[in-house]
């Protein structure tokens, strides 16, 4: 059984940094697409980020491109989401997800594997 669990969140005023953290046991971890969500209150989830199995291609949200990067470490089966010049808007509850099957998606439902999440809140 595939579990995830996220960390790094907190309270950082506007203009901050924050690093979440995606913590996945699985002996494939490497063959995972991963992806980062997020979710506002009152809102639908939405997509943050994307990081094929290798690392080697990611993709952004509008909202974070220019601002985010996520990143993963397949040794410590580990993926990062890196956020910089933080806004208001950025608040939320944020997941980190998996895709077992490797599919490289934008949407939710294309992943099956979730964490419980880690709010991020940005202070104006």
């Amino acid at each position: 059984q595939v579990q995830l669990v996220e960390s790094g969140g907190g309270l950082v005023q506007a203009g901050g940094s924050l690093r979440l953290s995606c913590a996945v046991s699985g002996r494939t971890f490497s063959s995972y697409v991963m992806g980062w969500f997020r979710q506002a209150p009152g809102k639908e989830r939405e997509f943050v980020g994307a990081i094929s199995w290798s690392g080697g291609r990611t993709y952004y949200a509008d909202s974070v491109k220019g601002r985010s990067t996520i990143s993963r470490d397949n040794a410590k089966n580990t993926v990062y989401l890196q956020m910089n010049s933080l806004k208001p808007e950025d608040t939320a509850v944020y997941y980190c997800a998996a895709n077992t099957l490797g599919a490289y998606s934008t949407y939710a439902v294309s992943y099956d594997c979730w964490g419980q999440g880690t709010q991020v809140t940005v202070s104006s």
